[in-house]
């Protein structure tokens, strides 16, 4: 229990200092469904203790995409080291891998375009995990004008708390260390930011406290794509609206991963 609260004052701490963390809500467990999303691992809550930061997707065999306002969190403690794990369930006898933080330097809540997108550059390749892809320069400007993106939907994916417990006090954010998967329906678009329903009352599921930096994959189901279509960063506080997201098609993102990555 001390663990769990520990880890929501972090994530409030994460919160005040930025744009909310998230995770999936009204979802299921994603057991071996999307091997190549992994969680991003700190010492940010007792010291020589790893505990789950944020979530993210692995885009080449050393190099694992995730939020500016995740690392720039770590690295507001005075942390360096950090590390990722892609099981499906988090535990002290997880295979990780070290990596080296590189916050956006562009990286700023004030203005329009925050620039809320980072990577790990891991110490060695992982193998045995096929990296997820980026969308293309404009992709979804292009989707806009053929009128395809309404009725359009996307998996959230990540690790963290699931969908909150309400009834007799205030409502409950649990964290189980797993990985898990939701889906949403497009809601809009606008120059930096895509835009989903979460609801559930419309049947979608989504993002809430713990998650941020995780992938929301084009398509779900059958006609879900490897194609990382936007990062999850923030959304409302009660986590049963409206899910926003960093694109990956804009050409910020794409200036900045292209010094890490081969951009499609």
């Amino acid at each position: 229990m001390m663990r769990r609260l520990l880890l929501f004052s972090a994530f409030s701490c994460a919160l005040l200092a930025g744009a909310p963390a998230s995770a999936i809500t009204y979802g299921q467990l994603d057991g071996n469904g999307h091997p190549n999303v992994g969680g991003m691992l700190a010492e940010y809550v007792t010291p020589g203790r790893k505990d789950l930061l944020c979530s993210g997707t692995l885009i080449s065999p050393t190099v694992f995409l995730t939020a500016s306002h995740c690392t720039a969190y770590a690295e507001s403690l005075g942390l360096t080291d950090v590390w990722v794990t892609f099981d499906t369930v988090y535990t002290a006898k997880s295979r990780i891998y070290h990596g080296t933080m590189h916050t956006n330097p562009g990286y700023n809540q004030a203005q329009s375009d925050p620039g809320d997108i980072a990577v790990i550059v891991l110490d060695g390749p992982v193998r045995g995990i096929t990296p997820a892809s980026l969308p293309s320069e404009g992709l979804f400007d292009r989707m806009s004008a053929a009128h395809t993106l309404a009725g359009q939907t996307f998996t959230a994916v990540g690790y963290g708390v699931h969908q909150p417990t309400t009834g007799g006090g205030p409502a409950v954010y649990p964290f189980d260390d797993k990985r898990w998967v939701a889906v949403s329906s497009f809601n809009s678009l606008q120059e930096v930011w895509l835009r989903l329903s979460q609801n559930p009352a419309t049947g979608n599921g989504g993002t809430c406290y713990g998650d941020s930096g995780g992938p929301n994959f084009l398509g779900s189901g059958a006609s879900e794509t490897s194609i990382v279509a936007a990062l999850t960063v923030t959304g409302d506080s009660k986590c049963r609206s409206t899910n926003v997201d960093y694109r990956l098609d804009s050409p910020a993102a794409r200036a900045f991963l292209g010094s890490f990555v081969i951009l499609p």
